[in-house]
């Protein structure tokens, strides 16, 4: 039998598999004609500042990004391509993790359904955390289930490695010893293992690995962890019902799954949280496993919507076994169905990446960005020795430094927080007498019209603001994003 026979029965034989590079081959082939995200810039940014840690997330994405664009030369697609291969490997670590605990045709469901996913093509095409927290986070979870379930010692300590690694990436990864605590807890069989050294020597390994993040914190007064907790513990206390929130996390995870997963997993979920609360029943332990790395991430979140607006991508890592316990129940005719409704999904999502059907009223966009970068730069020639900066917390700054050459700042030039742009080492007293180009977009661009109305900050910082013609960007010859531009003389920093 020739090479390419064997190739031919393999795909008939595995057709899930076939699928699953098919949805890989359409988005690479999409990658080129993704534009640059803010994500993208900011993160980049990270990597071209190394540092222990960062402001608003620990360093592993940046880490990643300098690693590729160290490797491959700068550019936009590079960026994505990044973050493609990193999601590839999670996909493919997915299978791995699905084969433990699945029959070969189930585990080739759980795996089209997780490869089919939006969720999976945002991490394919956008520079998050999330991309490399899903590859660490399912690394993780294989070495814990060999360390548990095959009693493979050594995989206590790898695992302790992924786990440090995920929480490096983000901070949501303390789910994982807190899933893992959970299950030894709740089952019967294992519990014995809490006696076991082994797996407070992996626990302890994790969190030596995670020592970067917390001395960079210890060095900046814990500015991160306070970030990250205080304004959201401050809302979640206020306890103030918003059906709003409720309906729109629905919304988004029903986009990221799409209706018939999400609908699954509403299912099973309801199904065994039924059963252990009024049953107390305990699933068997290689499900318990499963759900024990699920529950608190997935239910957890989902309990705050009602009164907290709780981002779309914290509830990824739950996907990862939550999916394999939805290729437990999945039909083929579901499946079929799932799938249909991706191809719809993705093929909507590609003529909008390529031809910019519907603009969209953001800076949360691909488009633009270069265009803006060129039109700055010819601004500067009329304007000659200015600095650039802009104030929308990162996304126009960033997206600024990844295409130009001179340094572009952020809103801590006129005293406000700046998320890791304070972090970066400026001495903005080298700043004084000179003047500057502000940058600011109009998200909503109704007009070509000029603001009008000047922020009080840039007269408390400038000696004169005059506010010049505004920036129009076309798309496919559209006017599509509008960035009003003020000129400001004799920067004056506050001490």
């Amino acid at each position: 039998m020739s090479s390419i026979q064997k190739i031919t029965a393999y795909f008939k034989e595995n057709k899930a598999i076939g699928w699953v590079l098919g949805f890989q081959l359409f988005r690479l082939i999409l990658l080129p004609f993704m534009g640059l995200m803010p994500q993208d810039a900011y993160y980049y940014l990270y990597g071209q500042n190394l540092s222990l840690s960062y402001f608003d997330h620990p360093g592993m994405i940046g880490y990643m990004l300098r690693a590729f664009t160290d490797a491959f030369g700068t550019s936009v697609f590079v960026v994505k391509f990044a973050d493609f291969v990193i999601t590839s490997l999670t996909i493919f670590s997915f299978y791995k993790l699905a084969s433990y605990f699945l029959s070969k045709g189930k585990q080739q469901r759980a795996l089209l359904l997780f490869a089919s996913t939006i969720f999976v093509s945002i991490l394919s095409f956008n520079s998050t955390p999330d991309v490399p927290l899903l590859l660490f986070w399912t690394s993780s979870l294989i070495c814990l289930y060999k360390a548990i379930f095959e009693e493979k010692k050594w995989f206590w300590i790898f695992g302790g490695i992924a786990m440090g690694l995920a929480f490096n990436s983000k901070y949501t990864a303390i789910l994982l010893q807190f899933g893992l605590l959970a299950f030894l807890i709740f089952s019967n069989k294992y519990r014995k293992l809490l006696i076991s050294p082994w797996v407070w020597i992996s626990i302890i390994i994790s969190v030596a690995v995670t020592f970067p993040v917390w001395y960079w914190n210890y060095q900046n007064e814990f500015a991160s962890f306070a970030f990250q907790s205080s304004a959201r513990t401050s809302s979640i206390t206020k306890f103030e019902i918003s059906p709003k929130n409720f309906f729109g996390a629905i919304g988004h995870q029903m986009f990221l799954l799409l209706p018939i997963l999400f609908l699954v997993i509403i299912t099973f979920t309801f199904k065994y949280i039924k059963r252990a609360l009024l049953k107390f029943k305990i699933p068997q332990a290689k499900t318990l496993f499963l759900l024990a790395f699920f529950v608190p991430t997935f239910v957890g979140f989902f309990a705050l919507t009602p009164i907290y607006w709780v981002k779309l991508n914290w509830m990824m890592p739950s996907y990862v076994t939550g999916i394999i316990i939805a290729g437990m129940f999945i039909n083929k005719k579901l499946l079929k169905t799932q799938i249909i409704i991706s191809i719809v999904f993705h093929i909507a999502v590609s003529l909008q990446v390529i031809f910019y059907l519907v603009p969209i009223k953001s800076d949360d966009t691909w488009v633009g960005w270069k265009e803006l970068a060129s039109e700055t730069e010819e601004l500067q020639e009329n304007y000659p020795n200015t600095f650039i900066f802009s104030n929308d917390n990162y996304k126009t700054s960033a997206c600024l430094n990844f295409f130009m050459d001179d340094k572009v700042y952020a809103q801590n030039i006129i005293g406000l927080p700046a998320l890791h742009f304070d972090y970066l080492g400026d001495d903005l007293s080298t700043l004084k007498g000179k003047n500057a180009i502000f940058i600011d977009s109009d998200k909503r661009f109704n007009n070509k019209d000029k603001l009008g109305t000047i922020d009080p900050l840039l007269t408390t910082y400038f000696k004169n603001v005059a506010e010049l013609e505004p920036i129009i960007i076309k798309i496919n010859d559209k006017e599509s994003r509008k960035f009003w531009v003020f000129y400001c003389t004799d920067y004056q920093p506050k001490k």
